[in-house]
């Protein structure tokens, strides 16, 4: 890839802070984001199926959470103020998006709870109960399925990835792809054209 993107490792678009608000069951968030992270003006679409349609965790959700290609960290911030017990793993190849993430949980309460990382800075012995993740499907499909190979693997037993992919973008073809992988495949929710596939062993 060249030029610009929000899965650069450091953007070279300046940094122009802008606010992004969005509610999830209730909850008010007010984060803040920046050009050359993804979806820097609103809350991604995408995004906002997968927390409004997949089972989010609760106070009893114990164990690791992985947001896999966090972003700025809405997803990051929904996870950690739902389950207080969990510690949630934010994590993303672009350096501006790993500071806007730690910056936003600080300023909700809930850094003591996350940990933002580069993918080599994951402790390889660790598992997780869920991940969680949009997965950048920009990077190309080569890119894309080797990023899931890595990750999906390290569901702890008993866990479970959500995922959501847009149908024009290739959701459908993604779940075949996870099922013909040796994945339990389920679509759990189709909306506004976005699949919400929950992945399990």
């Amino acid at each position: 890839m060249t030029g610009d993107h929000y899965f650069s490792t450091e953007p070279a678009t300046s940094a122009d802070r802008r606010t992004v608000a969005f509610s999830v069951e209730g909850y008010d968030y007010s984060l803040t984001s920046s050009a050359g992270v993804f979806s820097a003006d609103r809350l991604d679409p995408g995004t906002a199926v997968l927390l409004r349609k997949a089972e989010l965790p609760g106070p009893e959700t114990g164990g690791a959470l992985l947001d896999l290609g966090c972003g700025y960290g809405p997803i990051t911030c929904v996870l950690a103020t739902r389950a207080s017990a969990a510690t949630v793993w934010a994590v993303d190849v672009n350096g501006r998006a790993r500071e806007l993430t730690g910056e936003n949980a600080e300023r909700l309460g809930l850094a003591d709870r996350v940990r933002v990382a580069a993918p080599d800075e994951v402790p390889e012995d660790l598992t997780f109960a869920q991940l969680w993740s949009n997965p950048p499907i920009r990077v190309g499909k080569e890119e894309l399925h080797g990023m899931l190979r890595r990750w999906l693997p390290r569901l702890a037993p008993g866990g479970v990835a959500w995922l959501v992919v847009a149908r024009h973008l290739g959701g459908d073809s993604l779940q075949r792809w996870l099922v013909e992988a040796g994945w339990q495949v389920e679509r759990h929710a189709s909306q506004k054209g976005y699949r919400v596939l929950r992945v399990t062993r």
